[in-house]
């Protein structure tokens, strides 16, 4: 049997555009980036346009398609609440190629520093900045001859990610092919008065320097057979001891073989997971941290937030959808995860809160016209958004 057609794209589809004319100041930039054109030359569409169309189908599961993209863009409505003519296929495939990913970055990042800490007490206090780096596969089809990974089959781009643990908010990505060195996108992308948190497959010693160099912080995993020279064995804290701390160090980290790359001593902490490892023994985590200021327990408390951006990445390609591509040039998937993105940003300003599947249910059924806004409302207010308090 042929699979069942998709419905047409009516006006009844798509209802709440008033929240999207608020995002006129956001997109205004955009307008004048440039502009795609259909094949005929007919028919224009600005980034801006592009931009909140795109928007829209993170929060309407019936906008699943570019084709359903663009019957949106039909409706009378859409063009009113998003400030756009009707577009057509070619103009949305071009948009895809032509626009700059960029300006895009810089709405990610104007967002985040604008979001307000989900949480605070002594956790944010102390470990202010605290900001969790890793990467993350996307799928991608065999087609998209860019998306390097395991062979032509087995096709990902990569989504490198910064994410605010307190704020909790993504604050900076780009995206490569699968096989992308993540090592060397924070390096490119570090900022001071960070504390980043990072995981084994960041532990290169020259990175490490770097972050210091930027005039920032880490604290992340290395390797069990690290070589180092101890300067100063510290006793541990009641506090140290309750975390899982088993050893403190500041130690010469390296050796003459791997460089002597440090320009000062680090911090060696050893915390027991309590958990076991492939081979039955007892699992003992080795973080290093320039942070020689902090008691142990804090060093372990923020690598156990790193974490945090886990959670993220299942939210973001579980339930935001990016699972599906608009687009299959490497250009394109660059700004739809963007505004992927800037999507999660704006349902925690909307709402106060970490974005849910719940909430996202009840954002698209308010989309689509089934949810009342006093309805929508009463959602957000039992989400009590409340800072909370970590201390």
């Amino acid at each position: 049997m042929p699979p069942p057609r998709k419905p047409q794209v009516t006006a009844n589809n798509i209802q709440g555009l008033k929240y999207f004319k608020r995002l006129e100041p956001l997109f205004q930039p955009l307008h004048d980036v440039g502009t795609a054109r259909d094949h005929a030359g007919n028919r224009r569409l600005f980034y801006d346009h592009y931009a909140a169309l795109l928007l829209l189908s993170f929060f309407n599961p019936v906008l699943s398609s570019l084709r359903a993209v663009q019957q949106a863009s039909c409706l009378d409505k859409v063009q009113d609440k998003l400030g756009g003519p009707r577009t057509s296929l070619g103009a949305l495939s071009e948009a895809a190629r032509l626009f700059d990913p960029e300006p895009l970055q810089a709405i990610v990042g104007e967002l985040a520093q604008q979001a307000l800490p989900l949480a605070a007490g002594q956790d944010a206090e102390i470990l202010r900045g605290l900001t969790a780096v890793d990467g993350s596969l996307l799928p991608a089809l065999p087609k998209m001859a860019w998306a390097l990974w395991v062979d032509d089959q087995h096709r990902a781009a990569k989504l490198h990610l910064h994410f605010d643990v307190f704020k909790g908010v993504p604050t900076y990505a780009t995206v490569t092919e699968g096989n992308g060195n993540e090592k060397k996108q924070l390096r490119a992308a570090l900022q001071t008065d960070r504390l980043y948190v990072i995981d084994r497959g960041y532990a290169e010693y020259q990175l490490f320097q770097a972050i210091i160099d930027a005039k920032a912080s880490f604290i992340g995993r290395v390797r069990d057979n690290a070589v180092f020279e101890v300067v100063e064995e510290r006793p541990l804290s009641a506090d140290a001891r309750k975390a899982g701390v088993v050893r403190d160090r500041v130690v010469w980290l390296g050796c003459a073989e791997s460089g002597a790359v440090f320009k000062q001593p680090l911090r060696l902490v050893e915390v027991a997971t309590g958990k076991k490892d492939s081979q039955g023994r007892p699992e003992v985590l080795l973080l290093a941290s320039n942070r020689l200021d902090l008691d142990a327990a804090w060093i372990a408390l923020g690598y156990k937030y790193r974490w945090t951006i886990e959670l993220f990445f299942r939210w973001f390609k579980c339930i935001l959808g990016c699972q599906h591509l608009l687009s299959t040039c490497a250009n394109g998937v660059t700004i739809q995860v963007y505004l992927a993105l800037i999507a999660s940003l704006l349902i925690v300003r909307w709402t106060g809160h970490q974005p849910t599947k719940r909430t996202l249910e009840m954002l698209c059924l308010y989309f689509q016209g089934w949810a009342s806004e006093a309805e929508l409302l009463a959602h957000v207010q039992q989400l009590h958004p409340k800072k909370k308090d970590t201390s």
